[in-house]
């Protein structure tokens, strides 16, 4: 086997189809969107067929707001902030409500508006790795601004009850934010049902290009642009639009929702042959209920085998996974989800993470389903913490 990659939640192939769509638009249709001659105006039709796709893709209505950003990193940086201005700043509400476990760019964003004088609640999670709606309720009070709950965690997989999250939110007049990167494209998303108020995704996790993401902003809610300079985006976000990357990222998403059923049934049936291949193997352990998970994620733990010399042997045979976030990819400190769910220390160090896509072949499964045997036998034999 040449090469298997199996680290999909990091990011994406391009979908040659996707590829194909864009290409036009680096030479041939260069044209700046906002300039009033013919190499600006002949671009229209292609960002608002792609934003068409954007917003059925998300279920937003025509009087909400899709912007586009550089990546869902942005989008939630510019959500989080602006609560500082828009909720803080006028209104006296600084208190956000998120999890122990959501992606870097919203945890590290919230630990700088505390720096600020706001005030984080960072929910824990479960035994089986979520939250519930009435940890939301119970810790929502007169100050609270903002909750931002992600859809599916990166590295578990685990879905969150956004729906029943976003009903709290609405009942109780508190605005909701989601980071719906890891859903996307693997499982049906929808603004309306789920009540939401921001909702952040990035192109590149669903088989678009790199460096583009968007936000949904229902109709009516008030965000301060964290990018000045122009009026693009109806002056919500200041910036040239990346023409051929929109037309990309429209594309991905309308391929993405083409795909859930696949996703769903040979893309989760790939999964689970993999994660029942290495349950079968003593003390190999599965995070979360794969009920309640995208269909494409395995955290595995191996008792005994520290995650980054498992990746070295799985890297050795040409196959990519990962111990979690690429984020976070050079912290060697125990993975924060299996630190949150209360495993021990020392198999809170041993998670890998693979990640499907409908890109992935039975093959490449059995191939890594051997090649992950071998490694498990070879550094067990060698492991100082493993007793037999």
């Amino acid at each position: 086997m040449e090469r298997v990659y199996l680290d999909n939640n990091a990011t994406t192939k391009v979908d040659p189809a996707v590829e194909n769509l864009m290409a036009p638009y680096f030479g041939a249709q260069y044209g700046n969107p906002n300039s009033l001659h013919k190499f600006g105006t002949e671009t229209h039709p292609a960002i608002l067929d792609a934003f068409d796709k954007l917003y059925a893709g998300v279920g937003a209505r025509n009087e909400d707001d899709i912007i586009i950003t550089s990546c869902a990193t942005e989008s939630n940086n510019w959500v989080l902030k602006s609560m500082y201005f828009d909720a803080y700043l006028k209104r006296g509400k600084n208190h956000i409500i998120t999890t122990e476990v959501e992606h870097p760019a919203v945890q590290a964003t919230c630990e700088f508006l505390e720096s600020v004088g706001m005030e984080v609640t960072y929910l824990p999670i479960n035994a089986q790795g979520t939250i519930s709606a009435d940890q939301v309720k119970e810790a929502i009070t007169d100050a609270t601004a903002l909750v931002s709950v992600m859809w599916a965690n990166n590295e578990t997989g685990l879905i969150f009850p956004i729906e029943q999250i976003g009903e709290v939110c609405k009942q109780k007049g508190v605005l909701f934010h989601t980071d719906a990167v890891q859903a996307i494209g693997k499982i049906p998303v929808n603004v309306q049902k789920a009540h939401v108020d921001f909702l952040s995704f990035s192109a590149h996790k669903f088989h678009g290009p790199k460096g583009i993401g968007g936000l949904y902003i229902r109709s009516g809610v008030e965000l301060t642009p964290l990018l000045h300079g122009g009026e693009h985006m109806r002056g919500r976000r200041s910036g040239t639009l990346n023409v051929p990357y929109i037309v990309g990222m429209g594309e991905a998403m309308r391929l993405a929702q083409e795909h859930l059923d696949y996703e769903e049934k040979v893309v989760g049936d790939l999964r689970n042959r993999l994660e029942d291949a290495l349950l079968s193997i003593r003390d190999v352990f599965v995070i979360g209920d794969r009920t309640y998970r995208v269909p494409n994620t395995t955290l595995v733990s191996v008792r005994g085998i520290e995650g980054e010399a498992m990746l070295w042997d799985l890297n050795r045979a040409n196959i990519a996974a990962s111990t979690g976030s690429a984020c976070a990819s050079e912290d060697l400190e125990a993975n924060p989800v299996m630190v949150a769910i209360g495993a021990d220390k020392e198999l809170a160090h041993t998670a890998i993470r693979f990640s499907l896509s409908r890109f992935n072949k039975a093959e490449e499964i059995d191939y890594t389903i051997e090649a992950f045997g071998k490694a498990v036998k070879r550094l067990r034999n060698i492991s100082s913490a493993y007793g037999f």
